[in-house]
């Protein structure tokens, strides 16, 4: 092992978080000597609700040499190929695939053609021209072309899972590649006299855990990060009114559809996340604005299936924490922040913070500048994702008075930089560390008609039944390509049978 390389790593807390730290990292250290232990209580549960997934989790399981068959039969995954945004808009509702919309032309993003055709009465919904979407809106799955002809054959696709599952799948790789685990609660942190760093936990066993870079996945808690270092933690309530949520499993009602389901309600919005067995469903509230228990009774009116279980009630504080690295301990997951699962960011975080982990990974002298970047990244990505969690409420047109206070509080000033760019010309702000791309930011923009005051110049001596034509071209392929594709529980049936080779396209 190099002078001065990190030789102890220990991680603080189970669950989706110290488990996928544990074995994302027990790959990167492989060889190295670093020991790697993993502290938790079997008897302190965890959150648990976060069971659907953006693409980028299936590069994260991937870069293990997990295949999609082999984690979808192990968590009882189903494929999620968007998010379906119903009631946002009263009355309609609107996909929010993984992927493109339309073909661009004439060296002009599709949207401005789109925008032009639509505003005059000559365009179909902007979701009729996105295979992803279509997809999704007909409840079939495939897995994308290797090589796809055009802009229309891009898609991407997630898992919706249970998320106690993959964090066992996680941890079974993990203690095979070497990491210790131990079950006892932390009963005291010990940090150096001089350096302020943490030197060691104290289990309620009396047994020291000493290290040198601790990670802190304890949840809301954050034993390490808050507790113990005194990191100072955001409150974005202020810009986003919802602080809990009520959890409940139901049975699965008919053939499981291919994405997620956001329906608006009273005072927030309810989930539907359908897996192999079961569904997970919720209602994510502003307290300010509605009752636990009429929040609880909207959920449980809704519930397409059977509940088998109490509604689980949850409480949480939007926001992030001053800095997710301090010292020699960084942060993971809730512990670092939270941002309620609109878009389910909270696994991708987790797994953008470990990447970004392993891109940055110190030694023993903690250089400040690893540490200040560290923190700028994570900082600017979770103000991003909050920015377009953001827009939709305040684009959304639903009476009420917890939806009119969304849309008459003031504003980030990088998202309001945002709105303003695409209504003054159609066209996207790019920060750095961005989640959620163009595209992304098109659905919510196309899926709520918010359209630009002017578009492209380039289009000015374009005709409108010219583009009428091409849209029609483009969604009548997106249509034929989604008829050749099986249904998401054909899909299914072809994960089950499925070894350990890619799964077939079809698309």
């Amino acid at each position: 092992m190099a002078s001065g390389a990190i030789e102890r790593v220990v991680i603080v807390g189970g669950g989706t978080a110290g488990w996928m730290a544990a074995a994302a990292l027990a790959s990167y250290l492989a060889g190295t000597g670093t020991r790697i232990t993993l502290v938790e209580s079997s008897e302190i549960g965890t959150i648990g609700v976060g069971e659907a997934t953006i693409p980028t989790i299936r590069r994260f399981y991937a870069a293990l040499g997990m295949t999609d068959a082999e984690v979808m039969r192990a968590c009882q995954a189903t494929a999620k190929l968007g998010i379906r945004f119903v009631d946002w808009k009263p009355g309609t509702s609107f996909v929010h695939p993984f992927g493109r919309f339309g073909q661009d032309l004439r060296g002009i993003d599709f949207h401005h053609f789109w925008a032009k055709a639509r505003a005059a009465g000559q365009a179909a919904p902007l979701e009729e021209y996105s295979l992803g979407a279509m997809l999704a809106r007909e409840g079939h799955a495939s897995v994308p072309l290797p090589n796809p002809p055009s802009q229309l054959s891009l898609f991407d696709w997630a898992l919706h899972f249970d998320a106690s599952l993959f964090a066992a799948h996680m941890r079974v790789f993990a203690e095979r590649a070497g990491v210790q685990r131990i079950d006892a609660k932390i009963g005291d942190v010990t940090l150096h006299g001089e350096t302020g760093f943490i030197e060691s936990v104290t289990l309620d066993s009396g047994e020291t855990v000493a290290g040198d870079l601790f990670v802190d996945c304890s949840g809301f808690r954050g034993l390490l990060i808050g507790e113990a270092l005194g990191t100072g933690y955001q409150d974005w309530s202020h810009w986003l009114l919802c602080d809990g949520a009520f959890a409940v499993q139901s049975e699965r009602v008919g053939e499981p559809p291919s994405c997620t389901t956001v329906t608006a309600r009273t005072a927030g919005w309810q989930w539907r996340i359908p897996l192999r067995t079961r569904e997970g469903n919720g209602i994510v509230f502003a307290s300010n604005f509605q009752s636990d228990e009429d929040a609880r009774a909207e959920l449980l009116t809704q519930v397409p299936g059977k509940p088998t279980m109490e509604p689980r009630r949850l409480r949480f504080t939007p926001g992030r924490r001053e800095a997710a690295w301090v010292k020699n301990c960084v942060s993971l997951g809730l512990a670092a922040g939270f941002l309620e699962p609109l878009e389910s960011t909270s696994i991708a975080l987790i797994e953008t913070g470990i990447e970004r982990l392993k891109q940055l990974f110190p030694d023993k002298g903690f250089d400040p500048a690893v540490i200040a970047e560290y923190n700028t990244q994570s900082a600017e990505e979770m103000e991003r994702v909050r920015d377009f969690i953001i827009l939709h409420y305040r684009l959304s047109t639903r009476e009420g008075a917890f939806w009119q206070a969304c849309r008459e509080m003031s504003l980030p000033d990088s998202l309001t930089a945002k709105m303003d760019l695409w209504r003054a010309r159609g066209a996207f702000l790019r920060y750095r560390w961005e989640m959620f791309h163009p595209a992304s930011w098109l659905a919510i923009y196309g899926g709520f008609e918010h359209l630009p005051d002017r578009i492209d110049p380039g289009l000015a001596a374009v005709d409108v039944p010219e583009i009428a034509d091409a849209l029609a071209q483009m969604r009548a392929a997106v249509a034929r390509a989604v008829s050749d594709t099986p249904t998401h529980g054909e899909f299914l049936a072809t994960v089950d049978g499925a070894a350990a080779e890619p799964l077939r396209t079809h698309a």
